[in-house]
């Protein structure tokens, strides 16, 4: 089970780029441990630090400055997350504490491992996302997942609707990954083991 997300306010940090690739959200130098564990440090690495490899901080980087500590959303351009397949960007952001990216448009695969690994990942308009940027910084927002809007007084009306598939929001608000939503046909699952048992014992035979 993950941290359910229902409802979240939080400082949001705008890097408003397009086509931030999975390599710059997470280096491939930095995946060193075959664990999670320590992703976190090497976000957005060849931006947070002067030097590769260094830990040296680059004052000028959006999560560097002081007024965006705690920092627990991402404002992104275009295509957020495209280039490879690998899960450990989302990893990485999931471990720095972001958890709502909104952006004008995600990479398909980066956008469902975001949400098996409890991070919202919202489509906005251009127009909402160059409002919310072009506010006061550090920015803060309000999202509720269950009535699928965002609330910040940067946007229209102060408050915009946003889509997102039924399935992804079931995982998202009850905390779960597609292995644990099986798990929650258990009872099923059991009853199926035991009827097949008894009508076709040799499958289950010892070799």
């Amino acid at each position: 089970m993950r941290q359910p997300l229902v409802q979240h306010e939080g400082i949001a940090a705008v890097l408003l780029r397009d086509n931030i690739d999975t390599d710059q959200i997470i280096p491939s130098r930095e995946m060193k441990q075959v664990s999670r564990a320590g992703l976190g440090e090497g976000l957005f690495a060849g931006w947070r630090y002067l030097e590769p490899g260094g830990r040296a901080i680059n004052p000028e980087f959006v999560l560097n400055r002081p007024e965006q500590t705690g920092t627990s959303i991402l404002i992104a351009g275009e295509n957020f997350g495209c280039g490879s397949s690998r899960e450990h960007a989302v990893w990485a952001l999931e471990e720095y504490g972001i958890r709502v990216i909104l952006a004008k448009s995600f990479g398909e695969i980066f956008h469902g491992n975001c949400v098996r690994n409890g991070i919202l990942p919202i489509t906005l308009s251009a127009e909402d996302i160059d409002a919310l940027a072009a506010g006061e910084q550090p920015v803060s927002v309000s999202v509720d997942l269950g009535a699928q809007t965002v609330r910040s007084e940067h946007l229209r009306n102060g408050q915009i609707e946003f889509e997102i598939g039924a399935f992804a929001k079931r995982l998202l608000i009850e905390g779960l990954d597609p292995i644990a939503l099986t798990l929650t046909e258990q009872d099923q699952i059991d009853a199926f083991l035991d009827r097949d048992t008894a009508q076709r014992p040799w499958v289950y035979s010892a070799a």
